[in-house]
């Protein structure tokens, strides 16, 4: 199969919830850059205006709407008028996530016995619920059509331990993660696919853009991978394009990290014992 077929997703219809900035904007940007009709949601007005309308000057077919995946009854309406505007959906993804505070190796407030019940909730409210949820709402589409793919944003925290990364943040990522493969087999009589990308450290605005203005946080993620940097939001692009597109249509339930090599060694960062 030529290359252009293989990764063709011209004419699709895709949704891509967080996708104002990051990697959810690296996300719409690949998809719609190669033909995709997307739709790019987020809680973050001025950033989707920003971002469709230079998508759109570049001759992208993108379209905008607020979404606060924490509001399942709003996901439900938002994916669903989107199906009904073009009379099906191709490809989602679950990307939209917040994080939950530093973790136990860079703030005593990270840890076990730190834990706040509340805070605690509303990370999994978004980063588990909501991106269950758009899973959910996106599958009765793609259930009735026979065919889509499904792409969640887990993460490497959710695979292995990840001490600088909150309770909250590394237990959403890894419920979300054995919720893909759970909907990867429920789907796959009808031809759904569903894959999960795990990033490690890239540079985004994820706990309030933490890895792009605090040295310390970047130093100590860097620290941990092989490849002794952190990402740009473009280097996910390829893996995104394989999941969404007819290159991957024999991959469902997988759960691929991307991360510099980050987790296929001991990192080394284990707090300091006491010393009282």
């Amino acid at each position: 199969m030529r290359l252009d077929r293989l990764f063709n997703v011209q004419g699709q219809v895709a949704l891509v919830t967080g996708a104002a900035s990051g990697l959810g904007l690296a996300y719409a940007e690949v998809l719609a850059e190669n033909g995709a009709t997307v739709l790019l949601t987020d809680i973050d007005e001025p950033g989707l205006t920003a971002q469709v309308e230079r998508l759109g000057a570049l001759g992208c077919d993108v379209a905008q709407q607020v979404l606060d995946i924490a509001d399942t009854d709003a996901i439900r309406t938002v994916i669903d008028g989107w199906a009904a505007r073009h009379g099906r959906l191709d490809i989602v993804f679950a990307n939209a996530g917040i994080s939950a505070g530093r973790g136990f190796a860079l703030d005593p407030s990270g840890t076990l016995t730190e834990v706040d019940a509340d805070a605690f909730r509303r990370v999994v409210d978004i980063n588990l619920t909501g991106n269950l949820m758009t899973m959910a709402h996106a599958a009765r589409h793609m259930k009735r059509q026979k065919s889509g793919a499904i792409v969640a944003t887990t993460s490497v925290a959710g695979i292995v331990a990840e001490p600088v990364c909150g309770y909250a943040y590394v237990a959403s990522k890894a419920a979300l993660a054995n919720a893909v493969r759970q909907a990867a087999v429920d789907l796959a009589p009808y031809n759904v696919r569903v894959n999960a990308i795990a990033p490690g450290p890239f540079l985004t605005n994820i706990a309030g853009g933490r890895l792009k203005r605090e040295k310390d946080v970047a130093a100590f993620f860097t620290e941990g991978v092989p490849l002794q940097r952190l990402a740009q939001p473009d280097e996910i692009k390829g893996l995104a394009l394989l999941l969404a597109s007819p290159a991957g249509s024999y991959m469902t339930g997988t759960v691929i990290p991307i991360d510099g090599g980050s987790s296929c060694v001991l990192p080394g960062r284990l707090p300091a014992l006491p010393t009282d």
